[in-house]
């Protein structure tokens, strides 16, 4: 029998400056840089845990925006499947790091993923790296759009397999295969 894979979620974590800056964190156990992501608690909803990762990895409270897709890997025998959605950090720190964390560094996209040490983290961001700044720069006042009829389309397609906001980690598990398998298809 197959085990059930992980459930976690995450933040694309951006901090408004010129030019913007994603949030990587450094893991103390590994010294590996990652994406800012952790488990589903029992009962707790993908966006509900994602914002609260975010905050304990990070130490910044944020604004979770737009659903931007999911990653979908092996992880110590089992597969994990990881949601993530747009955030903005709010100005400092609110909290210290949580004990897991070594440090968290802002950095431009190209160098947020030249420091990412997985390489379906990077791939990862590399896809969806760009239309979250072009999200975060259409949410700002008075900014420009400047999304592209593909970038629309993806984010599109990321928004339609997004689990429900109220949907709990239970409900999730059932469909939860049928849904990554749906998505890997369309994004084939």
């Amino acid at each position: 029998m197959a085990r059930a894979p992980v459930l976690a979620a995450g933040g694309i974590v951006l901090r408004q400056e010129a030019p913007p800056r994603f949030a990587v964190v450094r893991l103390r156990k590994r010294n590996e840089w990652v994406l800012p992501k952790g488990k589903l608690d029992d009962g707790e909803t993908p966006r509900v845990a994602a914002e609260r990762e975010v905050l304990e990895e990070t130490g910044h409270a944020v604004e979770v925006h737009e659903f931007l897709g999911t990653l979908v890997y092996e992880s110590g025998g089992r597969s994990k499947v990881v949601h993530y959605w747009r955030m903005e950090a709010c100005g400092k720190p609110v909290r210290a790091l949580m004990s897991d964390v070594r440090e968290v560094d802002w950095l431009p996209l190209e160098q947020a993923l030249a420091r990412l040490s997985r390489g379906y983290e990077r791939a990862f961001l590399e896809n969806v790296g760009p239309i979250a700044l072009q999200a975060a720069m259409r949410s700002e006042p008075d900014a420009p759009s400047v999304a592209t009829p593909e970038a629309t389309a993806d984010a599109r397609e990321a928004i339609e397999i997004a689990p429900s906001a109220g949907e709990p980690a239970t409900a999730l598990r059932k469909n939860l295969i049928q849904r990554v398998r749906d998505w890997l298809h369309r994004a084939a």
